[in-house]
């Protein structure tokens, strides 16, 4: 055990901390020695996001100190930024995870007894939706709690800024500055000012669905094909009251909910991982689907930022698309539609990440629209619309992890608006005679086949952080030639900041701020990026791959060929 722990735990155990979790501590020093170190090895990294890890004693763990000490750091940057004699407003929401609102009342009593007027949603609600709300009500920052798609073993803790969106520089620094000159929990102000409280709820909701159906293209379509069957699930999450109550604001009148994960339950008793990109998650709702003869699945993550779909192929049977596809489809539809009613003017725009398929640029640039790339992180997507605003229209953006955006009332991932959307682009197809799969498929014979994946490799504890940083140093000390029997003509290094050609020798400046990232552009065209995860102990590989195709008859054979090609490609880098 390294003095950095033994230092940790020496600080719990004498300091300001409850006596059950000392002699919890006492207790693992005699019984579980490895995991009491895994508790304290480490303080919890307060990132550029805010905290995620596991829940339960330890500075490495989400407890009330951990939460309290970087709501602290926060109150000391926001009041710094405000100024000694102004009032800052805050906003709180939380979603259905155990411990959630526990951790959301200790982050409204910190903020309060620091002087910031405080705005508590009264039950769980989407994580876009207090991105919303921070824009509505004027605050200065926002908090939410949640893990997002991780088991339920883990919490977590997102900021927001005053534009809506997660904090990016220079405020996450500053934030991360001031969380780390805190030396002791006695630093904290604990004590709640009930004064500066307010507890909102319903109000919000209705101004939130009411903007977000301003962003309905076709609602004519909606109301000819209103009786669209569409089956949705929670999965135990924040999404069960406001998704359904988007889709019938839109006119969608046929939605069932999976009642068994209409269920808000932190334990997600009927799934593995409460993750709409593991295809284990939707089979509930797909069964349901199926006894009900509907034409849509769509399930989101507890906080409702993320959403999966399953749509009918030729065959009438369901098949999941991931995250690629789906934003191929709100782009093209969005693209297409603002086309053909005359909203584009020339200064439209769309934003994907870096690690996003390379199709979403492709129909942009039909369209005349630009494409911005930016880091993996919807906050980037955010800062790109903050930093537009006023001079160029943001239509859409995604992300290849589920994540979308439609309008830039929201400044992050926004599942709520996006089952809507998705299913008014079903009932827009229904009146064409056409399903969603069809117009995948009509996307793929105008721009080519294209296929993604990603592969996360999870390595846990001090030992693991080691494994990934070895890892990251390897591919770019000594990078591969080939793979798949391919040249590597470019690599993109986004910690040097610099674009390495290797057919001619020459660099070129990455206009992007530094980030552990790697990417790999073959002869081909195909595309591997490399990255750390930075909420999850995990590396992360993406990998892409285009075809040509000149029939629909082919997909089926593309498929296979291409995902035989990443199976390649994943031996020769021996991931496998």
């Amino acid at each position: 055990m390294n003095e950095t722990t033994k230092n940790n735990i020496n600080s719990w155990l004498n300091g300001n901390y409850a006596e059950e979790d000392k002699a919890f501590i006492r207790q693992l020093e005699q019984t579980n020695p490895t995991e009491l170190e895994d508790a304290f090895y480490r303080d919890l990294e307060f990132g550029t996001g805010g905290l995620r890890g596991i829940m339960g004693v330890g500075t490495n763990r989400m407890n009330k100190y951990t939460v309290a000490l970087a709501t602290q750091g926060l109150c000391n940057y926001v009041k710094k930024i405000e100024g000694k004699h102004s009032t800052p407003k805050a906003a709180i929401a939380y979603d259905s995870r155990n411990n959630s609102r526990f951790f959301a009342e200790v982050t409204a009593n910190v903020l309060t007894a620091n002087g910031i007027e405080t705005f508590l949603l009264d039950d769980i609600r989407p994580t876009p939706e207090l991105s919303f709300a921070v824009r509505h009500l004027k605050c200065t920052c926002g908090i939410v709690i949640t893990a997002s798609h991780n088991p339920k073993e883990y919490n977590g803790y997102k900021v927001y800024w005053s534009d809506g969106a997660q904090l990016v520089p220079p405020h996450d620094e500053n934030v991360i500055a001031e969380n780390r000159l805190i030396k002791s929990i006695d630093e904290v102000k604990m004590n709640g000012n009930n004064a500066l409280l307010h507890i909102i709820g319903k109000e919000i909701d209705e101004i939130y669905i009411k903007q977000l159906k301003t962003l309905s293209l076709h609602p004519e379509c909606i109301e000819q094909q209103k009786d669209l069957s569409i089956v949705y699930s929670p999965l135990h999450g924040t999404g069960r009251n406001l998704v359904p109550m988007c889709l019938k604001t839109f006119g969608f009148q046929n939605v069932t909910s999976v009642p068994e994960q209409a269920i808000a339950d932190g334990n997600f008793p009927t799934v593995i991982s409460p993750n709409p990109e593991n295809a284990e998650a939707l089979s509930m709702a797909i069964n349901l689907a199926k006894n009900n003869n509907a034409e849509l699945v769509l399930a989101t993550d507890p906080d409702s930022d993320r959403v999966g779909i399953a749509v009918r192929n030729h065959q009438n049977e369901f098949i999941l698309l991931n995250g690629n596809a789906t934003a191929s489809l709100i782009i093209s539809y969005l693209c297409q539609e603002w086309k053909n009613k005359g909203k584009l003017k020339g200064k439209e725009f769309i934003v994907k990440t870096i690690v996003t398929t390379e199709l979403l640029a492709e129909i942009a640039k039909h369209y005349n629209i630009k494409c911005y790339d930016v880091l993996t992180g919807f906050k980037y997507i955010a800062e790109q619309i903050r930093l537009l605003e006023g001079k160029e229209q943001f239509i859409g953006g995604g992300e290849e992890s589920y994540g979308y955006l439609i309008g830039d009332f929201v400044r992050d991932k926004d599942a709520v608006i996006s089952c809507s959307i998705i299913a008014e682009i079903a009932a827009w197809a229904k009146c064409q005679g056409k399903t969603l799969y069809d117009l995948l498929c009509d996307i793929y014979m105008q721009y080519g086949y294209y296929k993604e994946s990603l592969l996360s490799i999870t390595k846990q504890g001090f030992n693991g952080l080691e494994e990934i940083k070895n890892m990251m140093q390897q591919f770019r000390q000594n990078p591969p030639k080939k793979i798949d029997n391919q040249e590597i003509v470019m690599i993109k290094d986004y910690q040097t900041s610099l674009t390495y050609n290797l057919q001619n020798g020459t660099t070129e400046t990455i206009n992007l701020p530094k980030s552990n990232v790697l990417q790999f552009f073959l002869a081909n065209g195909s595309k591997i990026t490399v990255r750390p995860s930075g909420t999850e102990p995990k590396i992360k590989f993406y990998f892409g791959v285009k075809s040509a195709i000149h029939s629909k008859n082919e997909i089926d054979t593309l498929d296979k060929q291409c995902s035989e090609t990443i199976e390649q490609m994943k031996r020769d880098l021996g991931l496998c």
